[in-house]
């Protein structure tokens, strides 16, 4: 079996550090990118004269798109130049997230998010592949975690700088004109980076089984199973947060554009602080109970079904103040369970496929959870669109979803501790 490894010594200092904020900066303009089309979605629909259920549709492909590209573009990255592969993702998505504010029709609008999914798609690995290889192995895991920041803070500044240019400053295009530039500067930076090259290298570690083989292993682990449908279940109602929540807020308040993105930008802060927390009360319950791991997650769903339908029904009665605090709640404790659901990817499973059990995870990530989009404006056209239409979409999804996911781990956890026994190092 050939390997790959890193070809010279990492050693830290200043082309390192440029690397990591390179890469940082960009990955925080990724989700920018991203999380724009969510603040500006009902003044583009308005402008381009679609259907809950087109928008929907634009959105549900981009993460079907990321969903199948990321894996064979990260592939291709491995075995090519990691600092022009990074350079050219980025340019190609800067270029595409321009196209997405030209264009005039749905089909343009759907061809252009497309594109810019090609571009974002294995963008996160070449990134993490090429920090890791600048630092030594004792600064890793600190320097991935400030990529990672990248994440929320490019979210929280996508839905908040996008709703605001929108609403003052020149429309729903106007943020896809001024994102693109940003990504395009970075990019051209990327090429001067110092890289670090791949060289092929025989283990002999033995030749385990191709891809399909490989990934029928996985799904006949019980407990990682579980784990991946449960997560799958869970990222459909998140993305369906993230799609569609700024637009209900509008419907239901009639508040602009600029005010729905702020607040979406607080739901946001409460999707990090849970994210943050859950690694802790992952552990600590772990401790005491060999099933947290599926069990914190399974909870995190029930509650969050608790929450989200009180805040469903308080906002329609117009209590926005306090439905915000629920919102904020929601988002808190449906990402308590991230880490635990990500630590089970590695926990069951032998070394030689920990990388594929947690590019598994996102595979179902943006494949499982990425047709809630769709679903919720299909639902919200059926059912008269509007605020009605949109709330009915809202409750089905977050009902199905969240009871299919708890549901998940429930069952996953009672195979978790002898699956993870028999792999515990």
């Amino acid at each position: 079996m050939i390997y790959y490894k890193n070809s010279i010594k990492p050693g830290g200092g200043i082309s390192a550090h440029a690397a990591l904020a390179v890469c940082t900066l960009l990955f925080t303009v990724n989700f920018m990118d991203r999380s724009v089309m969510s603040a500006v979605l009902e003044p583009m629909k308005r402008d381009l004269g679609l259907s809950d259920a087109q928008a929907g549709l634009v959105q549900t492909l981009f993460f079907i798109s990321l969903a199948f590209l990321s894996t064979p573009v990260a592939y291709l990255v491995d075995r090519w130049s990691r600092k022009k592969s990074i350079g050219l993702m980025a340019l190609a998505w800067s270029l595409f997230t321009y196209g997405t504010g030209v264009a005039r029709s749905f089909t343009a609008l759907l061809a252009m998010r497309i594109f810019v999914a090609t571009g974002e798609a294995g963008f996160s690995s070449g990134s993490i592949a090429l920090i890791t290889a600048s630092y030594p192995e004792r600064m890793r895991a600190r320097v991935v975690a400030l990529f990672n920041m990248g994440l929320p803070l490019g979210s929280a500044l996508g839905v908040m700088l996008g709703g605001y240019i929108s609403a003052h400053h020149g429309g729903w295009r106007a943020p896809f004109y001024l994102f693109a530039f940003p990504g395009v500067a970075l990019g051209l930076a990327a090429f001067f980076l110092k890289d670090y090259a791949t060289a092929p290298e025989n283990t002999g570690a033995g030749r385990p089984g191709g891809f399909i083989k490989s990934a029928r292993e996985l799904f006949s682990i019980p407990s990682l199973r579980w784990n991946y449908f449960g997560y799958a279940m869970m990222n459909a109602f998140v993305t369906m947060i993230f799609a569609w929540l700024p637009s209900l807020i509008i419907r239901i308040s009639g508040i602009g554009e600029d005010k729905a993105g702020l607040l979406m930008a607080m739901v946001l802060g409460g999707c990090l602080l849970g994210t943050m927390s859950g690694g802790v009360v992952a552990d600590l319950w772990q401790r005491r109970n060999p099933q947290a791991r599926m069990l914190l997650p399974a909870a995190a769903a029930l509650l969050s079904l608790a929450i989200m339908m009180l805040a469903l029904y308080l906002f329609n009665l117009g209590m926005t103040g306090v439905t915000l605090a629920l919102l904020v709640a929601v988002g808190f404790v449906c990402t308590l369970g991230i880490p635990a659901q990500q630590a089970v990817t590695q926990d069951v499973v032998p070394t030689r496929l920990k990388g594929l059990s947690f590019g598994m995870l996102m595979f179902m990530m943006y494949f499982g959870g990425g047709w809630s989009p769709l679903l919720v404006g299909a639902i919200s056209d059926g059912s008269g669109s509007g605020v009605g239409g949109l709330m009915t979409g809202f409750i089905s999804i977050t009902v199905v979803t969240l009871l299919l996911s708890s549901w998940c781990y429930f069952r996953g956890s009672r195979f978790y501790p002898g699956d993870a026994a028999k792999f515990r190092e």
